[in-house]
């Protein structure tokens, strides 16, 4: 897989119109869920390059990233004669960008597409690394392929139509970033408040952030090794996110903020993790981002949802732990146990 085109945008007409010239192309789509249709649609709509765009609309919210939202923008595009010359624009958060690059990558065997992330979470995370699919059978991001964009295009003014906890579900992902990278980004993100008004040095932050995950995915693009850096907080994060689908919906970030907590307990204990960092980190995410109400009741549900996590092998369950701030140990493994302790420490700390 080649290195993805990353464009950090200072004039998003000119980044996109180049992005789209930069493709051979029959027929141009654009797809969006019901809230970026509403709110970020317009900001792109009047753009010359866009004006031939036919506009394939999805349900919000990840409750939306599933077999029938896909089949419904494969519907669209057959039915507004998409060929396997199309292209298709993917303008949301990571819930567009995942299931557009997925119905993209398969429609006619492949089409090309473009992401334009509106959301910080997908700004730094989903929209990066060529992962596309949808929910499947109760689990996240089941059913999937490897496929990159042909350009992914970061601007920054589309956060201003973020709400807080949006923007700090993005911030999460920003955070596990600093951690596998170096002390002074993680001391950074320490220190900076995410529901700053300034967008400007989060701009600078956001490109930081990106670079890291870039870096990794260009080293390892189907995560046999290193990539697996980027699962930190994952493992546990996504069995919270799997399981308040059950209950009520949360925020991906805040499923892998709450899953750092777990995981950073679990690297103090099996790889040494220093305890005053832990604990640090710790008290930013639950300032920032409070703590989802679990008892003992669940940790087997928990443990179950882990177990089905794609990163294992064999009955193992497998996390990606931390030695020290970038110092990263992939392929870990933990005892139910040691899992057990690890979440009483989530619901004491």
């Amino acid at each position: 897989m080649e290195a993805q085109k990353v464009i950090i945008s200072q004039d998003l007409e000119q980044s996109l119109s180049q992005a789209i010239a930069e493709c051979t192309y029959d027929r141009l789509f654009v797809l969006t869920d019901e809230t970026t249709h509403r709110l970020c649609l317009p900001v792109v709509a009047g753009y010359s390059c866009m004006k031939p765009a036919e506009r394939i609309t999805i349900g919000a919210t990840d409750a939306n990233k599933t077999l029938d939202s896909l089949s419904h923008v494969w519907s669209e595009l057959q039915r507004l004669g998409a060929t396997r010359h199309s292209l298709m624009v993917n303008l949301g958060g990571g819930m567009v960008t995942d299931l557009g690059g997925f119905a993209a990558s398969t429609f006619k065997r492949g089409i090309s597409y473009i992401n334009i992330p509106t959301t910080l979470l997908s700004m730094v995370d989903a929209s990066v690394g060529g992962k596309t699919g949808i929910n499947f059978g109760g689990l996240k991001n089941e059913i999937g392929v490897f496929n990159n964009a042909r350009s992914v295009i970061l601007d920054t003014v589309f956060l201003k139509t973020m709400d807080e906890e949006n923007l700090l579900s993005g911030y999460a992902e920003m955070l596990k970033h600093g951690l596998i990278s170096n002390e002074p980004m993680w001391a950074e993100l320490m220190r900076f408040s995410p529901l700053t008004s300034n967008l400007q040095p989060l701009a600078k932050m956001v490109a930081d952030s990106v670079a890291v995950k870039q870096r990794i995915v260009l080293e390892d693009p189907t995560e046999q090794g290193i990539r697996k850096a980027l699962n930190l907080g994952h493992t546990a994060g996504h069995a919270f996110e799997s399981l308040a689908l059950e209950r009520k919906p949360v925020l991906h970030g805040y499923a892998v903020a709450w899953g750092l907590i777990v995981e950073l307990w679990l690297s103090c204990v099996k790889t040494g993790f220093p305890q005053d960092k832990m604990r640090q980190t710790v008290s930013f995410i639950l300032e920032h981002y409070g703590r989802m109400t679990i008892t003992c009741d669940d940790y087997q549900h928990l443990l179950e949802l882990m177990h089905h996590d794609k990163k294992n092998t064999g009955s193992d369950i497998n996390f990606t732990l931390l030695g020290g701030i970038g110092d990263i140990r992939i392929n870990q493994t933990a005892s139910e146990e040691e899992i057990k302790e690890a979440l009483d420490f989530y619901r004491e700390s």
